[in-house]
């Protein structure tokens, strides 16, 4: 198949890049690069099967493009650091964006993936999350820009799969780690790590008794996949994620270790409101519908996670 992959120049989109080539497809990787890296995509770029093109999703037009079988949105700015500095383009990449790429789903009779996020549950209420809860965001909040764009995006793809008869399918993805994340984007792992190899103080926001549940990239990237290509997942929705909840100073103290790093760990206010207290999802619909669940352990993806982000940062530990 040949198959476009919006956002593919970052974090998850260049890895489901990777993956989609090494199963034989053809690859069309679009991307603005406002947060998503060319180095992310260069040893890609060798492939006769792989295209990337420089340009954003709000002016995409299908013109432009040759004919894909399938989509994968993942186009928009996806951690704190990267939607406070870009908050139009986060709100427009996942409504307008999302627009454009569901026409061109219906133009191409093309498979589409709305790739969403476990913030659209905001501050829960309810542990582990269920595709079923409905959320507790604060539509005007620091996130809102990500939170809201994201909810106004599965409902786009909820409407052009009811009415325009779209084969679309939502994956809400929960905390992601892995290689070719950004060092500086603000998130818990990439954070612990740099500070933890630099030797700087380990900065753990609020109690640290908040939880994450992180899942290694490559599992993720699996799911993704299961998702578009397994057969009566149109009009669904499913959470991607790894239930093993953790909390935030057991990840701290984790990294620290697996890094061999002397680095004291301190305490810091937190940095953004609306910040969520748990974060765990609940998994059974990828289970039973996908046959999916993660496999690769915490331990095993700091490692990787710890070795490959040692390397970018020149050594330094």
């Amino acid at each position: 198949m040949r198959i476009l992959v919006a956002g593919g120049a970052g974090f998850i989109g260049s890895h489901l890049c990777a993956g989609l080539l090494g199963s034989g497809h053809e690859v069309v990787c679009v991307d603005n690069l406002i947060t998503g890296r060319l180095g992310n995509v260069e040893s890609l770029a060798a492939s006769s099967g792989f295209t990337f093109v420089p340009a954003d999703v709000c002016t995409l037009e299908s013109e432009s493009l040759p004919r894909v079988d399938a989509i994968f949105h993942l186009a928009s700015p996806a951690s704190p650091v990267g939607y406070s500095r870009h908050p139009l383009q986060t709100a427009l990449a996942n409504s307008e964006g999302t627009r454009r790429l569901l026409e061109l789903a219906a133009l191409h009779d093309a498979r589409f993936l709305f790739v969403s996020t476990s913030e659209v549950y905001g501050d829960p209420l309810v542990s582990p999350q269920p595709e079923t809860y409905w959320g507790n965001v604060n539509p005007i909040g620091p996130r809102a820009c990500y939170d809201e764009s994201k909810r106004f995006g599965e409902m786009l793809v909820t409407v052009y799969q009811q009415l325009r008869r779209v084969d679309a399918r939502i994956v809400r993805i929960f905390n992601t780690y892995g290689p070719n994340s950004d060092p500086l984007d603000g998130r818990v792992i990439p954070n612990f790590v740099t500070q933890a190899l630099r030797g700087e103080p380990i900065t753990v926001y609020g109690d640290g008794l908040q939880t994450r549940s992180l899942c290694y990239v490559s599992d993720i990237v699996d799911g993704l996949t299961r998702a578009l290509f397994t057969a009566g997942t149109s009009g669904s929705v499913i959470n991607l994620g790894n239930p093993d909840e953790r909390t935030v100073m057991e990840l701290a103290r984790m990294v620290k270790r697996l890094a061999g790093s002397e680095s004291a760990i301190v305490y810091a206010p937190l940095a953004t409101g609306d910040d969520p207290r748990r974060r765990c999802p609940d998994i059974t619909r990828a289970r039973e519908w996908l046959g999916w669940s993660p496999v690769v352990p915490l331990e095993d993806g700091l490692v990787r996670t710890i070795e490959w982000m040692r390397a970018r940062l020149g050594g330094s530990s």
